[in-house]
C-alpha cells in the first residue's frame, strides 16, 4: 500500500494551523517522513461483527458491551460494525526515543510525521474496507476512537481482545489502557445501508455541523 503522508498534516500536528513553517522545518518533515515510510512495518486488522445500538448502550457480537452516549448516536440505525487497529509497529517508536537523545527537535517533528502517517495509513485502510462494502450496497461510517468524547478507553481492552491484536499485528495494551506500540490507533466504525457521504477523517474536518451523527466532544 502506497501512502501519500500530506506534509500539511505533519505541521497541524507541530501546531502550526494554516501557516507554513520556514524551510528547516519543512526539510526535516519530509526526511521523517521519508524515513518513517521507509523502515516501519505497518499492520493492520478488521472484522466484522453484529451490533445492537441502543440508547446509550451498544452492545457487539452479544459479547461486549460499551455504554457511550457519543458512540451511540454515531452508530444509530447500524446493525453491523467493523472493530478496526493499526500500527506503524515498534520502528516508529524506536525513531523518535533515537532522535529524542540525538536531536531533540527532529523527535519533535518525528512525532507529528508519526501521527500523520498513522492516521494516513488508517484512511487507506478503510477506504479499502468501503470498496468491499460497496460490492453489497453498504456504507461505512468514520472511525471512532476510544478516548473521543465519552468513548471511554477503558473499551479498548475488549476491542484488542476481539481481534486477537497481540498475536495478529503486535498490538498491546499497557496497564495505563495506552496502546503499544504508541503510533497505533483502535477504532470502531459503524455499517449502514444509507449512505451519509461522511468525510473519511470524521467530524473534526467535515463541515456538515447540524448532521444528526456528529460525534461530541463531550459527553
Amino acid at each position: 500500500m502506497k501512502l501519500d503522508v500530506s506534509l500539511k498534516e505533519v505541521f497541524r500536528y507541530l501546531g502550526y494551523h494554516n501557516h507554513v513553517p520556514d524551510q528547516t522545518i519543512q526539510k526535516i518533515a519530509i526526511d521523517c517522513v521519508t524515513e518513517l515510510l521507509d523502515n516501519c512495518v505497518m499492520k493492520e486488522i478488521n472484522k466484522r461483527y453484529s451490533c445492537i445500538v441502543e440508547n446509550k448502550k451498544i452492545i457487539i457480537d452479544n459479547r461486549v458491551i460499551i455504554e457511550s452516549k457519543n458512540l451511540s448516536k454515531n452508530l444509530a440505525d447500524c446493525k453491523e460494525v467493523i472493530l478496526f487497529a493499526a500500527t506503524l509497529g515498534t520502528q516508529a517508536d524506536r525513531l523518535i526515543k533515537k532522535y529524542s537523545f540525538l536531536e531533540i527537535s527532529k523527535a519533535v517533528v518525528m512525532q507529528a510525521a508519526a501521527a500523520a502517517v498513522i492516521e494516513e495509513y488508517c484512511d487507506q485502510c478503510q477506504k479499502k474496507i468501503e470498496t468491499e462494502l460497496e460490492k453489497e450496497n453498504l456504507f461505512l461510517r468514520p472511525r471512532f476512537s476510544p478516548g473521543y468524547g465519552d468513548f471511554d478507553l477503558k473499551y479498548q481492552k475488549d476491542m484488542i481482545a476481539l481481534l486477537d491484536c497481540p498475536r495478529k499485528i503486535g498490538l498491546t495494551l499497557t496497564d495505563s489502557l495506552l496502546l503499544a506500540p504508541s503510533k497505533s490507533v483502535t477504532a470502531i466504525m459503524g455499517i449502514t445501508t444509507t449512505n451519509r457521504h461522511c468525510h473519511i477523517k470524521g467530524c473534526e474536518v467535515c463541515t456538515k455541523i447540524n448532521c444528526n451523527f456528529r460525534r461530541e466532544e463531550s459527553a
